[in-house]
């Protein structure tokens, strides 16, 4: 199958990107984190903060700041066991704060450090035990300046986060169509982490583009296990977190900087033992590797294509002001417990409002630009909302306004889209759907585009759950629907943009369920 054919499936024709004859091993289910064993650790303390209302700056950075801000970022935060309508409790499992396709978090975190307090060197989070694992001792800065293409100063950043993405841990379940969910789940994460990072006053930025087999190498991943997919440095300085482009002609590899490195062989598991192959997931991941420091170039954004039907004009409203970590806490995918209630422009506008304007970040495609022209948009099946005729809208940013692009209540031809029938739309009166280019960035940034779009697709949509939550209502992120039927209600073709992942927001009801919450 050509990497194009897939791509093609994983949106237009899932049921193709998995073998026919393909079943889930469910006794053979990874743990959600992965453990090393034998290495000195550093306990990280138990004693979070309950609030995160944000913080006065830290005059130097503490590994106890360090601590919460994984904890918050991807710890795990609740003890969680479903009750089925029969009655019967499903099986237990532990959540983080972010959602995730399956509560399988295929991710992982790893940080360089560079503070007085620990040992500089590599470390990664161990979510398990709420504590730091040492990969690698010593200084990197250098290295890691080369690996990112002379645009960083690593030196002036207290912490270099890594956001990795281990194939197997929802490759068991979704096999190839993990691909898809695991650039998703990684945005969402990110998301996350830029949101914390926030509340503790730490300065950040995403780098997409890097030298991923040094990367990979500096951190001991085996590449067809598991990658790199973002690396996010932290600093207290604002003036730190600029993407340097003066240095950009000079030459190197990432061949010239893994043979600087031994390799490392340390011990780690996920529990699963069976080892299944991913061809086309290893594939997509090599055709999107940057070999050399050419390709980090600046990408301009594009305006999306204006609708020519009637606009709305939302009412303007402030920014949300909420405690993050209450609305970490609260916030719940609420599947079939959707409940059917008017929504105020008032609240809608607040969604809009909030979830468009955190997403703005620093970031190395748009460098000192601050992502003034989005990547990604949000179009949306309005149902019941006050004073808003029923239809499917384009959310004009710029204006705060909608434009109509078909009147009417669309929420059964959405519903006839979904395969499983995991949320009963009928109950929903604000189904939105992330849109972005059709071809997926590939132009610009070769097949690395793809999950780079898909990344930030899940930031989008993470801001949205946020503001949901913020507002007291649930988010429930789905790729269990018909791409191309979305596409057409929209009219997305003739702009050449496609849908990428739809999001049901409303009211809900909460349903029984075993839980508890994990914290000092």
């Amino acid at each position: 199958m050509s990497l194009e054919t897939f791509l093609h499936h994983l949106h237009f024709d899932i049921a193709k990107t998995q073998p026919r004859d393909w079943k889930v091993d469910w006794e053979d289910t990874p743990l959600p984190y992965k453990r090393y064993h034998g290495l000195p650790a550093i306990p990280l303390s138990l004693e979070v903060p309950l609030t995160l209302k944000g913080c006065e700056v830290p005059v130097k950075p503490k590994i106890r700041e360090i601590g919460h801000f994984f904890w918050y970022g991807f710890g795990l935060s609740q003890f969680c066991q479903p009750v089925h309508p029969s009655g019967a409790v499903e099986h237990a499992m532990y959540r983080r704060f972010v959602p995730s396709g399956g509560a399988l978090y295929p991710n992982e975190l790893y940080v360089y450090l560079n503070m007085d307090e620990v040992s500089r060197g590599i470390y990664h989070y161990d979510a398990a035990h709420h504590r730091l694992v040492l990969l690698r001792k010593g200084d990197y800065d250098s290295y890691l300046a080369r690996a990112l293409g002379y645009r960083c100063d690593v030196s002036a950043y207290f912490g270099v986060v890594f956001v990795s993405t281990m194939f197997q841990k929802n490759g068991f379940k979704y096999h190839h169509f993990a691909y898809r969910l695991q650039g998703l789940d990684t945005g969402v994460l990110i998301g996350q982490l830029l949101e914390v990072a926030k509340r503790f006053g730490f300065e950040s930025a995403v780098y997409f583009r890097f030298l991923d087999r040094a990367v990979n190498h500096l951190l001991g991943l085996s590449e067809w296990k598991e990658s790199v997919y973002a690396v996010v440095p932290l600093a207290l300085d604002p003036r730190v977190t600029r993407f340097d482009e003066e240095n950009n002609d000079k030459s190197i590899s990432a061949e010239e900087l893994c043979r600087e490195l031994t390799v490392l062989q340390h011990e780690h598991d996920i529990r699963s033992k069976r080892r299944i192959e991913y061809p086309m997931i290893i594939r997509m991941n090599e055709a999107s590797l940057l070999e050399s420091i050419k390709p980090f170039r600046q990408v301009k954004g594009e305006k999306n294509s204006s609708c020519e039907g009637e606009i709305i004009l939302l009412p303007r409203v402030d920014r949300l002001s909420y405690d993050l970590a209450a609305v970490c806490r609260k916030r719940f995918s609420p599947g079939i417990h959707f409940v059917l209630d008017q929504v105020s422009q008032s609240q809608l506008a607040a969604l809009l409002r909030e979830a468009t304007a955190s997403f703005s970040y620093r970031n190395d495609l748009d460098g000192a630009q601050e992502n003034l022209v989005s990547r990604v948009s949000l179009v949306g099946c309005l149902h019941g909302v006050e004073g808003i005729p029923d239809g499917a809208y384009h959310y004009d940013r710029a204006a705060h306004a909608f434009r109509q692009i078909r009147p009417g209540d669309h929420r059964r031809r959405l519903q006839q889209g979904m395969s499983s029938h995991t949320v009963n739309l009928s109950q929903v009166p604000l189904c939105f759907h992330v849109t972005g280019d059709r071809d997926h960035l590939k132009g610009a940034l070769g097949y690395r585009g793809y999950r780079i779009q898909q990344m930030e697709a899940g930031m989008l949509t993470h801001r949205l759950l946020l503001a949901a939550s913020a507002l007291g209502m649930g988010g429930h992120p789905l790729l269990d629907f018909d791409a191309g039927s979305c596409d057409e209600l929209y009219r997305l073709a003739p702009q050449g943009k496609t849908s990428l992942i739809q999001i049901p927001i409303g009211p809900y009801r909460l349903p029984p369920r075993l839980q508890g919450s994990l914290h000092g």
